[in-house]
């Protein structure tokens, strides 16, 4: 599949009575939440609905123990690719819903080579490596003008010299799929932290007749748990991912080895879920799950009894 930023080839500067002006539209105007969350949905998807978004990004993943240096454990790259749904509601305005799917693969920190299987440093024990693979990672409902509450959408983010950069962080702390249904006795909640930036033109991102940032750059980072596959059981310490990335043209643009993996072992992930999605988001540690269970099945172990 390929696809291009339809208007990307709009002029971004353009002649206008022998001057250069920085827009070829009108400019969004931020105090109207109509236009705010615009902007917003140009950050995350496009206003063309249904027009399929690709990111991707790249870095390393990180341990972090008590008393010992921290190892790189693997070097990781991933990619969302997505779409977004319009909506016109009378009373709360323009809204829009993301549906999207997205891969992230734990690589050899010295050859970049796909791994199929990992040996733990601090058990010795070679395990098999779960990738990620979230089908679907989408919003749960429309963000509208308008919130629910009647609250307008202010757009969060800071112009400097021609530049838009926003960012923040998400804590995570939710029942984890693996623990079990006693955490509130024995604790297993899963913990985390997600902190993303992104880096954007202002004269693409306030131009009303150019539909996406095609030009965004992001950073993703993540503190969390052991990954669960790793079989690290009640030891201490975390993990930590540091990447950055950008929005693609098309998958051609990817580096390798995602591209290929993408393309043969992936390959659904190259459009987005229809924009209707309604199923239950994925995450990594309920794939996991479902991977470790037809493990078990496999062997005739489907308790996970030793």
């Amino acid at each position: 599949m390929k696809f291009q930023c339809r208007a990307l080839g709009a002029a971004l500067l353009v002649m206008v009575g022998g001057t250069v002006s920085a827009w070829a539209g009108e400019r969004f105007d931020l105090d109207d939440p109509n236009d705010a969350i615009k902007v917003l949905q140009k950050q995350i998807c496009s206003l063309n609905e249904g027009e399929p978004v690709l990111h991707w990004w790249q870095g390393s993943m990180m341990s972090r123990r008590e008393g010992e240096r921290d190892r790189k454990l693997f070097a990781v790259q991933g990619m969302n690719m997505r779409a977004c749904r319009n909506f016109d509601d009378p009373e709360r305005g323009h809204g829009f819903r993301s549906v999207g799917r997205e891969v992230m693969l734990y690589l050899d920190p010295e050859t970049n080579e796909v791994l199929k299987t990992w040996e733990n440093p601090w058990t010795g024990e070679v395990v098999d490596v779960i990738h990620v693979a979230n089908d679907p990672v989408n919003m749960g409902r429309p963000l509208h003008a308008i919130a629910e509450d009647g609250t307008p959408y202010s757009f969060r983010g800071t112009f400097m010299k021609g530049r838009v950069i926003s960012g923040g962080a998400t804590p995570l702390f939710y029942k984890n799929p693996l623990g079990g249904a006693y955490q509130d006795y024995i604790g297993g909640t899963y913990h985390a932290m997600e902190m993303g930036s992104t880096n954007m033109y202002e004269d693409e991102l306030m131009d009303s007749s150019i539909p996406a940032a095609y030009r965004k750059t992001i950073s993703w980072s993540r503190v969390s748990e052991w990954l669960p596959w790793m079989k690290m059981g009640d030891r201490g310490g975390v993990v930590f991912f540091a990447t950055v990335g950008k929005r693609a043209a098309e998958i051609d643009d990817l580096p390798e080895p995602l591209r290929t993996e993408i393309r043969t072992n992936y390959t659904t992930y190259l459009t987005p879920p229809p924009l209707d999605d309604d199923r239950s988001n994925m995450t990594s540690w309920v794939s996991t799950k479902q991977a470790i269970d037809a493990a078990r099945a496999a062997d005739g172990n489907e308790s996970g009894g030793e």
